[in-house]
């Protein structure tokens, strides 16, 4: 689900806390070496979220935060602030002509320029978090 953040709102912080987690606190932060990654150009969005995003040809930024259960994406436009949270059982990762992150239905895909570059190593801790989360929720036993 997506929210609008630009305001402090209990019931969207509530409901992000019960879906992906709480926020880690600075010593934890620190021990994971950030928590957060820095901002990244957006090329592209699905349907659903074309209004939030610029209409005119701004450029649109967008940075990603880790979770204990998920990642909470944040799209500014404007002045406004939106945070999509997604748990990481939902959570799909291509990496094609851009880094796209899907869920729900929805996508956002990031440029790779340098400000990807800069945050290459926290996206590949975002995927190695995701295959540790999948281990934990592993349903099915191989038969013999």
């Amino acid at each position: 689900m997506i929210y609008n953040t630009t305001y402090k709102n209990k019931d969207a912080e509530t409901t992000i806390n019960d879906l992906i987690g709480k926020r880690y606190t600075f010593i934890e932060s620190i021990k994971l070496k950030g928590t957060g990654s820095k901002r990244m150009m957006i090329e592209d969005v699905s349907t659903g979220f074309k209004k939030i995003i610029n209409a005119v040809n701004d450029i649109n930024y967008g940075n990603i935060e880790i979770r204990s259960k998920g990642i909470l994406v944040h799209i500014n436009k404007g002045l406004s602030n939106y945070s999509w949270a997604i748990p990481f059982y939902q959570l799909h990762i291509y990496k094609t002509n851009g880094y796209s992150i899907h869920a729900h239905g929805n996508f956002v895909r990031f440029k790779t320029n340098t400000l990807y570059l800069e945050n290459k190593r926290f996206l590949d801790r975002i995927s190695q978090l995701k295959a540790e989360n999948e281990e934990n929720y592993s349903f099915y036993e191989a038969f013999n």
